[in-house]
């Protein structure tokens, strides 16, 4: 910055090796030079120069363009000098405006710095009509009814690009006049990732509006994770997403640095937490596939995502924090711990041979450091070389010497490699073009890869309706066939009833009134349907289990006849003979029976009775001879036993 009010700023820019003076910039042609020329990345020794313009210029960028602090982190940063020097770039005036922007340009095309985040990978689309309806009228209602229903369309077609794109996201819709007056997505991924799939639309019936999500808190995240790593503490991070949010950080000996849990926490708060505690080189999810949050956390912190093979289970989850003897609060701390430790398990082999190597060569001061650098990509050599080199000092420049030596073949092989220079340049031109080109091919692809994953999602669900609709039918053949066997069982019967009725009709048979088992239950049962009157003949099937009490309230309702299809238990006998009820089995009067009705011939049931009856009533007479006779045998002994005793009596008189 030149001056602060007005805020004036010295511009250089980097491009293809060549550094180029711009010239002094005021802070609105700053932003139109930027729009215009849309570059990688804007870099600043220190984005308090912009002080209460800061946001305004983040949302001002174009999509693509990073804002850069190349001093690092606010808390953290160093001079410019210093950077400059360590990463080998000559410095000179450290007062000079001009020299302060050369060194933030050529720091950050190494990778120096770290970006400022001021959104957060939210954006939030609105759908709404673009213009007023004007006053009532019918004309009037067709027209709002029009751009309600193209207000719907551009909802679904939006919702329907974002599906296929698989991006998660939030629908909120006010439903008017069979259509939508208006629809807003909060999508969760950043603006870039929207490039090309949703376009803003202004000016016509229907309005599309694109606005990211700002952070509370602006963010920094290094632009190499190497930088990171030799700034500050590297850490394994387990994140548990969802309604509440669980972070746990292990260091790379395994040691747990960092637990907590949080409901309703936002990107930008844990992006906040995880920066507080050191630099992630690895984030670890507990499920597979790994949740949309994981991978923007570890996208934004250029961290390696971890994702195991398959979900964890409960079971494994507990076993791992029991390994590290530690207890948590909720399960969301547990699910996150156990995926930051099971990470560390798989990496960790490969620790422990770094730590024996590092031991040999007298660098275990600087393990960590190294651990991390392997774990982003390097081998151990090119880890242990690059922290060797910049922990050793640098040599102070010579002075300059006058050549003492003849310097024209050297200016003739400068003019040759600039010569070469040239042509790479331009044929460095040509491959960007052709990547490009290649690119738009690719996109190409991808769009008709979509469309054919479509067809296929569209031919899957055709086989599995037709699929769905053949068990249907086996199904119901099932049924039909069942219910065939059903009318021909039932055909069966009738014409065993029509032939029963036929039968009682001519009076040749008698109907019989079915009981399953001789219980109380069966016979309030028989009463309650059909009753159970005088004179009437009921059919047991099984009479087991029956008592004195029923077989006598039987009795009483007067029946004129008892069969069984078993016999009957001997209680009940007992009552029916001494009631003169007559009970037959089944078998012994021919009884036909069909479901719930059965009959037997009247000729054969009245012969059985009057035969049963009249052997009773034999029996009967015998039974009272027998008596009657018993009776003149006790009188004839009483009375032979009188005579005995008045005799003696006469005996003993004088």
């Amino acid at each position: 910055m030149i001056s602060e009010n007005p805020k004036r700023f010295a511009v250089v820019s980097w491009f293809n090796g060549r550094l180029e003076r711009k010239g002094e910039f005021t802070l609105y042609r700053l932003i139109r030079f930027i729009q215009s020329k849309r570059p990688d990345i804007v870099a600043m020794d220190s984005v308090t120069e912009l002080g209460d313009d800061l946001r305004k210029f983040l949302r001002a960028l174009p999509g693509g363009t990073k804002l850069v602090q190349v001093t690092g982190r606010p808390g953290e940063q160093r001079s410019l000098q210093s950077l400059a020097r360590e990463h080998g770039i000559r410095t000179t005036d450290r007062f000079d405006p001009y020299e302060e922007a050369k060194l933030s340009a050529l720091l950050a095309s190494k990778g120096v710095g770290y970006e400022v985040l001021a959104f957060e990978d939210e954006v939030v689309i609105k759908v709404t009509r673009g213009r007023s309806h004007g006053k009532g009228g019918w004309s009037q209602d067709r027209y709002r009814k029009r751009v309600h229903n193209l207000v719907r369309d551009k909802v679904r077609e939006i919702e329907d690009r974002l599906r296929r794109a698989n991006i998660p996201f939030d629908l909120e819709v006010e439903e008017k006049d069979y259509g939508l007056a208006k629809g807003e997505f909060r999508v969760y991924a950043s603006r870039e990732e929207l490039m090309g799939l949703i376009k803003p639309a202004r000016g016509g019936d229907v309005e599309v509006r694109i606005q990211p999500v700002e952070r509370a808190e602006l963010g920094f995240t290094p632009l190499r994770g190497e930088e990171a790593i030799h700034e500050r503490r590297s850490i394994i991070v387990g994140i548990d997403p969802g309604i509440t949010v669980g972070i746990a950080a292990i260091d790379l000996s395994g040691r747990i640095v960092a637990l907590h849990s949080e409901r309703n926490m936002p990107v930008g708060e844990v992006f906040r937490f995880i920066s507080d505690v050191g630099h992630p080189v690895i984030v670890a999810t507990d499920v597979n596939p790994a949740p949309g949050f994981v991978e923007k956390i570890a996208r934004s912190f250029k961290a390696n995502l971890f994702v195991p093979r398959e979900s964890l289970r409960v079971e494994e989850k507990n076993e791992l924090l029991r390994n590290l003897g530690v207890s948590v609060d909720d399960d969301h701390q547990r699910d996150a711990l156990a995926a930051a430790y099971k990470a560390y398990l798989r990496l960790k082999p490969k620790l422990e041979h770094v730590d024996s190597k590092l031991r040999e060569a007298g660098l275990t001061r600087k393990a960590d450091e190294i651990k991390a650098l392997v774990i982003q990509g390097y081998n151990l050599g090119e880890a242990m070389q690059k922290v060797t080199l910049r922990e050793r000092p640098k040599e102070e420049e010579a002075p300059e010497e006058r050549p003492s030596v003849d310097v024209t073949p050297y200016i003739k092989r400068i003019r040759e490699l600039e010569r070469r220079v040239e042509f790479l340049e331009r044929e460095n031109a040509e491959l960007r073009e052709i990547i490009k080109e290649q690119r738009r091919t690719i996109g190409r692809l991808e769009r008709r890869i979509a469309d054919y994953d479509e067809e296929v999602r569209k031919k899957v669900l055709r086989e599995r309706e037709l699929e769905a609709k053949v068990k249907r039918i086996e199904v119901l053949e099932k049924q039909l066939r069942e219910a065939k066997a059903v009318i021909e069982r039932l055909s069966r019967d009738l014409v065993h009833v029509k032939r029963m009725n036929v039968v009682e009709i001519r009076g040749s048979a008698v109907p019989l009134k079915v009981m399953n088992v001789l219980s109380w239950r069966e016979l309030e049962k028989l009463e309650r349907e059909i009753g159970v009157k005088r004179g009437d003949v009921l059919f047991v099937v099984n009479p087991a289990g029956a008592g004195r009490a029923i077989a006598e309230e039987l009795v009483e309702k007067g029946i004129r006849a008892l069969i069984t299809e078993k016999p009957l238990p001997e209680s009940v006998r007992e009552v029916l003979r001494e009631a003169h009820v007559p009970f037959f089995t089944g078998d012994e009067l021919d009884v036909k029976r069909v479901d719930e009705f059965a009959v037997v011939e009247r000729e054969t049931l009245e012969r059985a009775i009057e035969t049963l009856l009249a052997e009773w009533e034999k029996e009967d007479r015998e039974k009272e001879a027998e008596k009657f006779l018993r009776l003149i045998e006790e009188y004839r002994l009483e009375r032979l036993k009188e005579l005995k005793r008045k005799a003696a009596e006469e005996s003993r008189k004088p």
